[in-house]
């Protein structure tokens, strides 16, 4: 029967202003093998709750199948999962794109990347952590007319972003419940204008505009109070002169500098500030989306 392997990278979304939208992948990965057989679901690498029909590759890989109207048959699956489940680094954005890849590449590839996207983005609820997942780079990401629809922004070369990841997860569903349903226009203005400096300042790697343009008025002052210690790592952060904001829902906290240095800063401060125990991750850009192997 014939395998494949799939390699996908982690993602951080919304980065500050660009909720529900922008998208960052990341050089920490999931890789995944699917390989067919006669009849029944045997998945490995993962905890027991999730070796089920509701796992996200499988759920992924049935509805690549049936947008190629192929039967769904047999399958093994073998998880080898570094991304951290529920902290906000696109973990099961990362499984959906690798059963719809999986899938597709078992399938000789009749499906291109963009359909991956309209695949998978149902099932996500939104194509933020899912396109640079497979696409890689820095995305901005929008539904219209119910399809997905992404574009791939430049992204200086020079810019470090560090992952501080707590001992504790965040679910999606509780991030969400804390949101507002209604924004002022202010609020709406606020964003919009810095939305569009932080792509502006990403590609030129200007820390000063990049900053300021992260100040973010639709979900980061109300998901704040879910993380105890957020505050002090920001006030941190932003004396270092780092851009500063959520991963995705958080809990992780993402910090994006030039300064070589932060790094051993946030290792040596961060015990004597937090109540958490936080582990900081120095990742880089990862363009090039998702790989079979």
């Amino acid at each position: 029967m014939k395998r494949v392997t799939i390699r996908v990278p982690a993602t951080t979304a919304n980065l500050g202003p660009g909720f529900d939208s922008f998208g960052l992948a990341l050089n920490l990965y999931n890789t995944v093998t699917l390989e067919e057989q006669d009849s029944g679901l045997d998945i490995t690498g993962c905890h027991p709750d999730y070796t089920n029909r509701n796992n996200l590759v499988y759920v992924a890989y049935k509805a690549a199948m049936a947008a190629m109207n192929l039967p769904v048959r047999g399958l093994k699956i073998h998880i080898d999962a570094n991304i951290p489940i529920s902290r906000g680094l696109g973990s099961s954005a990362a499984l959906l794109i690798a059963g719809a890849m999986g899938a597709n590449a078992l399938h000789d590839f009749p499906l291109t990347l963009k359909q991956i996207l309209e695949i998978t983005t149902p099932l996500e609820g939104h194509p933020d952590n899912l396109a640079p997942g497979i696409f890689g780079g820095l995305t901005a990401s929008m539904t219209h007319e119910d399809k997905p629809l992404s574009v791939v922004f430049p992204l200086h070369p020079d810019w470090k972003f560090l992952a501080l990841v707590p001992d504790f997860p965040l679910s999606t569903a509780a991030a969400r419940a804390v949101l507002p349903q209604h924004l002022t226009r202010a609020d709406a203005v606020h964003n919009i204008g810095r939305g569009a400096l932080v792509l502006k300042a990403l590609e030129l790697g200007d820390d000063e505009l990049l900053s300021a343009a992260m100040a973010d008025k639709v979900h980061q002052p109300y998901r704040k109070a879910l993380i105890e210690d957020y505050e002090p790592i920001e006030q941190l952060v932003k004396s270092n002169g780092a851009a500063f904001c959520l991963s995705g829902a958080g809990p992780t906290l993402l910090c994006i500098t030039r300064n070589p240095d932060l790094q051993d800063i946030l290792e040596s401060q961060l015990r004597t500030l937090t109540k958490a125990t936080w582990k900081v991750l120095p990742l880089k850009a990862e363009h090039r989306g998702a790989q079979v192997l």
